[in-house]
């Protein structure tokens, strides 16, 4: 009695008689949407890889990762500390350098003060320079012990090294990189290299410290967080290193550079991203608007905000800091479902703005002037309350059949969530049963939305449709390979103008309805 999976047996040229099982799949698929919810931060670190998209989940993975936040522009660690306060909790950040970056080193020596070991910080930049190596006595007879150590990290310690001359400095060099085996894994600070002596170290135990780490951070401009693309991983920097990490909202530290906005668009366009960037602090919606004009960037994959900067409260540095308005925007967006607009959401975490602080509000017609302009702004009061919020809730494209944020957001979560789910169809025969399954399986994840809120029709009308027959597959298309399904969805609207029909004084006449309206 052979078992198959379903497509692997020949069921038409069986030759010996027995009883044949084939492991049929479910006919109905069901896919969950893909992760919305992550936040890509470009920006300079004294600390961590260069060029890598990193997980940061929490202010202690963005010590561990990238050191502490500096005041400085294009600093990512004090985008990561405002996002996180925002509301974002799934960043993947990147460092950037300008490729002057050094790691720092140390070396621990034997009794003639030659070379056992080269210590080499796993990353570049100043950081390293805090790192230091004690080599001692090790906690079993005849062992030796190695603790690197990094403020505000727990120290690694590697013990019971054991060994003579070369033999010895070989040990600990290969715990370093490899770690010892059931005891722990290898060093996340340092890399090890081998010297040449055949000497024992310092009989009463080392301690030596790092220098001549450099970060990188001299010459840094828009232009390098907006980096370069490559065919691999290592070739990519800046924001294309954000490439295949899922991100949906990208925020390039403090980038104000209109001419790189057309980039950024191509970017999010491709990666089904949404792209947040702003004017140079002080820069008015007047001078922003025109600069978008100029860039001609008409699409909903970009949105610009005012140069008008949000004041933080930086507990770390212990003052108040002026911060782009992008950082705020691009966690406020990412922390959100993706039906959901920023439009009149409050931001916790801002104390003032630029024209706050000057106390000047923007009037109604400014307001209404920034949504023409297809930019956005951070501002209090909002319609909602004396809070800080967006008060346009836009990106840049000029068609407002596609200009809100849950628009951009919406579209690249279906998008990329069918992308991800139907891979798996291309190779298979396209039969009655593949289009059955695969139209039941798109319905089935749309429904969802349906249930949860997230698409619909406010009047009553069907919140989607999928066609997937001969209708749209013709056999002339169909010979050729292709099989085409018809997706239509029918978002939320945001509600952007609340009329409200006041009619009031002594004459007037109320007559109550007997059946409520709805």
């Amino acid at each position: 009695m052979p078992i198959y999976p379903a497509g692997s047996l020949n069921t038409a040229a069986l030759t010996a008689p027995d009883l044949y099982i084939q492991i049929q799949p479910p006919k109905t698929r069901y896919i969950n949407g893909v992760a919305t919810d992550i936040l890509g931060i470009v920006g300079v670190a004294d600390w961590g890889p260069v060029g890598a998209a990193t997980l940061i989940g929490s202010p202690g993975d963005a010590s561990q990762q990238f050191g502490t936040q500096v005041v400085r522009k294009y600093d990512l660690c004090t985008a990561i500390a405002v996002s996180i306060q925002g509301g974002a909790s799934n960043i993947r950040a990147v460092r950037v350098t300008d490729g002057t970056d050094t790691a720092a080193t140390s070396a621990l020596k034997d009794t003639a003060a030659a070379t056992g070991a080269t210590l080499t910080a796993r990353y570049t930049g100043t950081l390293g320079n805090q790192l230091s190596a004690t080599l001692s006595a090790g906690s079993a007879a005849a062992s030796w012990k190695l603790i690197i150590s990094l403020p505000g990290i727990a120290p690694e310690v590697f013990d019971n090294i054991i060994g003579s001359g070369l033999a010895l400095w070989t040990n600990i060099v290969s715990a370093v990189n490899n770690g010892q085996s059931g005891i722990r894994g290898p060093s996340q600070l340092v890399v090890a290299t081998v010297g040449a002596t055949t000497l024992a170290p310092v009989a009463l135990g080392q301690t030596v410290v790092f220098a001549a780490g450099t970060s990188g951070n001299t010459t840094i401009t828009d232009a390098v967080l907006i980096g370069v693309d490559g065919v691999t991983g290592a070739t990519r920097k800046g924001m294309y290193a954000l490439r295949g990490s899922g991100a949906q909202v990208a925020n390039l530290v403090d980038v104000t550079d209109g001419t790189q906005w057309p980039t950024m668009l191509t970017y999010g366009l491709s990666e089904g991203c949404y792209m947040i960037s702003q004017g140079a602090a002080g820069a008015s919606y007047v001078t922003v608007s025109s600069a978008l004009t100029t860039a001609g960037c008409d699409s909903y994959a970009l949105k610009v905000m005012v140069g008008d900067w949000v004041y933080w409260q930086d507990q770390v540095n212990g003052q108040q800091r002026m911060i782009a308005p992008a950082t705020f925007a691009a966690a406020k967006i990412a922390s959100q479902s993706p039906n959901q607009s920023a439009l009149n959401k409050p931001i916790t975490n801002a104390v003032s703005t630029q024209r706050n602080l000057t106390q000047q509000p923007y009037s109604i017609p400014e307001i209404g002037a920034i949504n023409t302009a297809r930019l956005d702004v951070i501002t209090n009061p909002c319609p909602g309350g004396s809070y800080f919020g967006h008060r346009s809730g836009l990106n840049c494209s000029s068609n407002a059949a596609v200009n809100g944020d849950n628009y951009t957001r919406m579209t690249n979560f279906i998008a990329l969530t069918l992308a991800a789910s139907f891979g798996g169809t291309i190779g298979r025969l396209q039969t009655p049963d593949v289009r059955r399954e695969t139209k039941s399986t798109m319905e089935s994840f749309l429904q969802t939305l349906v249930d949860q809120g997230m698409i619909g029709d406010v009047n009553g009308g069907p919140a989607f449709s999928v066609q997937l027959d001969k209708a749209n597959n013709p056999d002339a298309r169909v010979a050729l390979g292709y099989m085409q399904a018809d997706v239509q969805v029918k978002y939320l609207s945001v509600i952007r103008y609340f009329l409200v029909n006041l009619e009031g004084g002594q004459a007037v006449s109320i007559v109550a309805s007997a059946t409520p309206r709805t």
